[in-house]
């Protein structure tokens, strides 16, 4: 018995109200692995198109039961570098993955609207991050 959780990746802003966002990509880096697989519709130097879809990439992580593939997928979230003029939900993934109600399972289909709403999961920036890409900008 396998367990399979995915991931869709996007060009949307979470900050925003997962409103999509459009531009170009400079670097799409993700190596797929026997535990994760992945795949884009779009390269290094494409666009997301305004009028697109905003789902690009699609990422598929295994493990031998739910917390296995979870992890799985955790890493492979936390690896997977998305560079250009887009926003991706990526590290928002990243932290819904890790609250206690996804681990334990304890979530149904209203449980992500309320997470959205209520603005529960906050991506964390380190402060010198903030700082060198505001430099930057």
């Amino acid at each position: 018995k396998v367990h399979c959780i995915a991931a869709r990746i996007t060009a949307e802003n979470p900050d925003d109200g997962f409103k999509p966002t459009s531009g170009k990509i400079d670097r799409i880096k993700f190596q797929s692995s026997v535990a994760c697989w992945g795949y884009f519709s779009v390269w290094t130097h494409a666009a997301i198109h305004e009028f697109a879809d905003s789902q690009f990439g699609h990422l598929f992580a295994r493990g031998e039961d739910r917390e296995e593939a979870r992890k799985t997928l955790v890493l492979a979230l936390s690896n997977l570098e998305v560079v250009g003029e887009i926003r991706t939900p990526i590290e928002y993934l990243v932290e819904l993955l890790r609250t206690e109600a996804f681990c334990r399972n304890s979530i149904d289909t209203s449980w992500l609207d309320g997470m959205i709403r209520e603005r529960t999961v906050k991506v964390k920036y380190e402060k010198l991050d903030v700082v060198f890409y505001a430099a930057v900008l």
